[in-house]
């Protein structure tokens, strides 16, 4: 059965009837897991397994896990600290800030991948602009070439422990005061000033850094009325012609405040697909997902099967072979070190 367009959670620790069943829907492509999810890392290994089990090819599997506030998994898992820190490593040792963003990467998808996860949805590439709270200190920078830098490298150590990269907020989210979770965000900016924003993409997508991209529920009025995800000029006149990008694009989740003006949530799907979407989030609704997921059993587009097929992730090791490496150990170490001191000691 081919993956379909929709991707959707789970409530707790373990499948129920009802979610084995909504899970077996040939309009559903993938579960994004929460920290409710989560209990241990023998759980979540058992939990990703008997997902995978339901379909062939399986689900995609994935997890909002960047580092600092938003890592879903902590008991069990090594903490990662949030990206601004590397980015104020790189003001004092732009060699070292690099060596520890593919240390990060490495250090998410190895952990994760043991678990059995495809995907973690990161890097956050929105410019640090000290103007949205709800992305704050997840940014790595304010300089547009030191986010391509850094997130490039992040990338880097994704792919070298069998996880594809996921770049959010296309075109950028770090100039909104609003929180897309409660409201809409405006972007009244000139093209001009976003074209800074998307560099990071132009320059992750010219050197084939990254698998898929989320779109950011905000509008930026001087290109589209329509919000990202819903806006074919930014997903296949921007995203797709312009930066020539050919991999999947997720829409971010559609059950966020910022989407609830745009109808049902079946119409909200169709809207971002039609735009150029390759799989969307339905998130903490389940009368919503499951009514999204009857609109769409009969949707089929054979471009988003291949680029969503390359997403699964490959290789994994025993925890315990991985908890044994020098790697491993001296990744723990590193980030133990930042997240004992302030960061302000890092400009030391």
């Amino acid at each position: 059965m081919a993956l379909g367009p929709v991707m959707l959670d789970i409530e707790g620790l373990e499948l129920s009837p009802a979610d084995r069943q909504l899970l077996r829907e040939p309009a559903v492509g993938g579960v994004i897991l929460f920290s409710r999810n989560y209990e241990s890392p023998e759980q979540i290994a058992d939990l990703v397994s008997s997902i995978r089990a339901l379909r062939s090819p399986p689900v995609l599997v994935a997890v909002d896990h960047e580092g600092g506030r938003v890592q879903r998994f902590r008991e069990g898992f090594s903490a990662i600290p949030p990206m601004r820190r590397l980015g104020v490593e790189y003001d004092r040792d732009p060699d070292q800030a690099l060596d520890c963003a593919r240390m990060a990467g490495w250090l998410i998808a190895s952990e994760l991948r043991v678990a059995g996860i495809d995907l973690c949805f990161a890097p956050c590439v929105d410019l640090d602009r000290g103007v949205s709270a709800v992305i704050g200190d997840r940014a790595f920078h304010p300089d547009p070439e030191i986010v391509a830098s850094l997130a490039a490298a992040f990338c880097g150590g994704l792919r070298s422990a069998g996880m594809a990269a996921v770049a959010k907020h296309f075109p950028g989210h770090g100039a909104v005061l609003a929180d897309s979770h409660e409201k809409l965000p405006v972007d009244r900016r000139e093209y001009g000033e976003i074209l800074d924003d998307m560099r990071p993409y132009e320059r992750l997508i010219a050197n084939r850094r990254i698998a898929a991209v989320m779109l950011a529920h905000v509008v930026y009025p001087e290109v589209d009325s329509l919000p990202a995800g819903f806006s074919t000029q930014w997903i296949r006149h921007q995203l797709r012609a312009q930066l020539g990008f050919d991999g999947a694009v997720f829409c971010d989740d559609l059950s966020m405040k910022a989407t609830a003006s745009f109808g049902s949530m079946p119409k909200r799907a169709r809207l971002a697909l039609d735009a150029g979407c390759d799989m969307v989030l339905v998130c903490n609704d389940r009368p919503a997902a499951t009514a999204t997921v009857a609109a769409l059993a009969e949707y089929s587009n054979p471009l988003s099967l291949v680029r969503l097929a390359r997403l699964h992730g490959t290789g994994s090791v025993l925890r315990e072979t991985l908890q044994a490496s020098e790697q491993w150990q001296a990744a723990v170490t590193t980030f133990g070190r930042w997240l004992e001191r302030p960061p302000l000691e890092l400009n030391a």
